[in-house]
């Protein structure tokens, strides 16, 4: 049996292997515990011991997942205005490019890869981008970035958060998706896409 990669246990990459396409990485993060707090951004072992994600850990999850499946582990940082930034894991797929995560609104996970540019992908999210009074809020993306550079600090299976991945998203060069005509424009969600995007919403504790 070969070695366990990354630090890894062998019994946390025989799990990690078991999620052998996006598809199952996905529906393994639909099915964890929902951290509302964002208390915590754990490492891809804590996330296997808890049971728990926020939106940055899960797309740390995604992308440690995808590692072990032998693409590389990329990360993408969604920006908003008047709401909370959003981060995703991303690959590709026959040249196009797909997403994993986890996110409080039910819109903001899933993308199939079928994406020719990483801008398509983040455009694909603005509809589904939008706060509690229904203003849609996503405005800019940044480049992909590889967690691979993190491996001097252990951040697979790290037990201390993970939140310098947080504060080097903040320097990463971001592009705007919209011109300020675009933006200005911008209808608000009707109200059944509003409740749609609630569908399965975890309230604070």
């Amino acid at each position: 049996m070969a070695a366990a990669p990354f630090g890894l246990s062998t019994r946390e990459t025989a799990r990690l292997r078991a999620l052998s396409t996006p598809e199952r990485i996905q529906r393994f993060l639909d099915d964890l515990d929902y951290d509302v707090a964002g208390k915590h951004c754990r490492s891809p072992r804590r996330v296997l011991r808890e049971g728990r994600v926020q939106c940055l850990d899960s797309a740390i999850f995604g992308a440690a997942a995808l590692r072990v499946q032998g693409r590389p582990p990329l990360i993408l940082d969604l920006e908003a205005d008047r709401d909370d930034d959003h981060v995703i894991a991303v690959y590709r797929r026959n040249g196009c490019w797909g997403a994993v995560g986890r996110s409080n609104f039910s819109g903001l996970r899933w993308r199939e890869p079928v994406f020719r540019t990483v801008r398509d992908l983040a455009l694909s999210y603005v509809e589904s981008y939008f706060n509690l009074r229904r203003e849609k809020t996503l405005r800019r993306y940044s480049r992909p970035v590889s967690l691979a550079r993190f491996d001097s600090r252990a951040w697979m299976t790290a037990e201390d958060d993970l939140w310098y991945v947080a504060f080097h998203l903040v320097d990463v060069r971001h592009y705007r998706l919209l011109t300020a005509a675009q933006e200005k424009a911008l209808a608000t969600v009707d109200r059944r896409t509003f409740a749609a995007g609630l569908v399965g919403r975890a309230e604070r504790e």
